[in-house]
């Protein structure tokens, strides 16, 4: 009986651990106080919606951001979920253009 209710003690809190809120107030591409100044912010990268993704798109996507890292993503690919505030993530159709520029 013990052993039941550790383990779902134990599933719970590595569930808790998975859960994730949106911060009030704080809209998607806004710098966050107490991230770093290479934050990124994705507002500006909305510009790049339609653009075929190339190294010079990438190097102004990071430019207009303030990210220090670029992550490309292509069609159909895994990617991971971890957090880092000072990366973009690009994502890019059969057609290399771009659909969708999000930082994290």
């Amino acid at each position: 009986m013990h052993t039941h209710l550790n383990a779902l003690a134990g599933g719970a809190l590595l569930l808790a651990g998975c859960a994730t809120a949106a911060a009030p107030g704080i809209e998607e591409g806004e710098r966050i106080a107490g991230f770093s100044e290479d934050s990124c912010r994705s507002r500006p990268g909305e510009a790049f919606h339609g653009q075929r993704a190339s190294a010079e798109t990438g190097a102004a996507i990071l430019a207009a951001t303030g990210a220090t890292r670029l992550r490309w993503l292509p069609p159909d690919s895994a990617v991971t979920m971890d957090y880092s505030p000072n990366r973009v993530t690009v994502s890019y159709n059969r057609d290399y253009r771009i659909t969708r520029v999000s930082c994290g």
